[in-house]
């Protein structure tokens, strides 16, 4: 984790959340790269001398920012309200909740291209192609979801 790699992250997801999802000030949490948050640096040091750093910079430029956040509480409903997105750190860090929460219904989205990019929260279930088992519940949310941004991207030109 860098702050450069970072800050290019959180700028895209604000400016994406404002234009494809016309949220005005979106407000985001981000997660910890530890366990705790660090644990005030028990338990390692990116959370204060990386993330609080530019989190704090981040919100002197306006953004709102929470964070960071202990990932094993922050997908609590009660945490959750109030944020329009999380940012985890990495990949088996917020996609285990979100597979939970809303398998098949999920939507995988791309930010900052200059075109809507969407596909499944699946994998390519090569064991069911062919079969007429699969269950095309995240391909039509998807589909949807393209169609949505599509025209969104449409009124905001």
């Amino acid at each position: 984790i860098t702050a450069p790699g970072l800050e290019h992250t959180l700028r895209t997801v604000h400016a994406a959340l404002r234009r494809e999802f016309g949220l005005p000030a979106p407000r985001i949490a981000v997660l910890g790269l530890n366990p705790h948050a660090g644990e005030d640096g028990h338990l390692g040091r990116e959370e204060l001398d990386l993330i609080i750093p530019l989190l704090q910079r981040l919100r002197a430029d306006g953004m709102d920012l929470v964070g960071p956040l202990p990932a094993d509480t922050a997908f609590l409903p009660a945490k959750l309200a109030g944020f329009d997105t999380v940012l985890a750190m990495y990949h088996d860090q917020g996609l285990p909740v979100l597979k939970y929460s809303g398998f098949e219904q999920a939507v995988n989205l791309t930010l900052g291209l200059p075109y809507p990019r969407v596909a499944v929260d699946h994998g390519t279930a090569l064991d069911l192609a062919g079969r007429g088992i699969a269950d095309p519940s995240s391909l039509q949310a998807a589909t949807a979801l393209c169609a949505q941004l599509a025209r969104q991207r449409t009124l905001s030109a």
